[in-house]
């Protein structure tokens, strides 16, 4: 009995020898804001202007290990669609080429707004310019003015309005390395 005891304990403590990846940590004027390491998701901008989400596989010597997935609803043999991986792709960062974080979670979403000012806006505009057109008595200049501040604001609601966490003045990440792994 006290080597099935034995062998237990010595698989057990086996499995949970496990040596974690590094870390990234986003910090916000010096106070860490995010943790970001070896089975966490991140949504990222690159320097180069390329938007990943992706999970982090592991992060050694400086680099991100990303795997992507591409994810779709595809359709079955009964004719229903359901939502199926179709590929992977697995991505090689430096923690420098990261030029923003996107912000997680149930936010509200200020550029979809602005989007849909600027289109609301402008397709008001355009049928103001038909009505213009068409029957000059109809027209009318307030609605003209209104579409056109309503595209206008839209516009700069969706320029000012900052798309993540840009690396910088603000926000800064730092790379700790807990790992002493040199095979990787």
């Amino acid at each position: 009995m006290s080597r099935i005891l034995l062998i237990l304990v010595l698989l057990v403590g086996y499995d949970s020898f496990g040596q974690s990846s590094d870390v990234i940590l986003l910090k916000r004027n010096n106070k860490t804001v995010n943790r970001y390491f070896s089975g966490t998701d991140i949504n990222m901008v690159t320097t180069t202007g390329v938007s990943i989400n992706a999970y982090i596989t592991h992060i050694n010597n400086d680099t991100l290990f990303l795997k992507q997935f591409v994810v779709r609803q595809t359709p079955t043999m009964l004719g229903v669609f359901i939502m199926d991986t179709l590929t992977t792709y697995y991505y090689q960062y430096h923690y420098n080429q990261i030029r923003s974080i996107n912000k997680t979670g149930r936010r509200f979403d200020l550029s979809a707004s602005a989007g849909s000012l600027l289109g609301g806006g402008a397709l008001l505009t355009l049928a103001g310019g038909v009505v213009f057109l068409v029957d000059r008595q109809k027209f009318s200049p307030a609605l003209m003015g209104a579409s056109v501040s309503l595209a206008a604001v839209g516009y700069v609601v969706a320029k000012t309005s900052a798309s993540g966490m840009v690396i910088g003045k603000k926000y800064s990440l730092d790379y700790l390395k807990i790992s002493d792994n040199k095979k990787m």
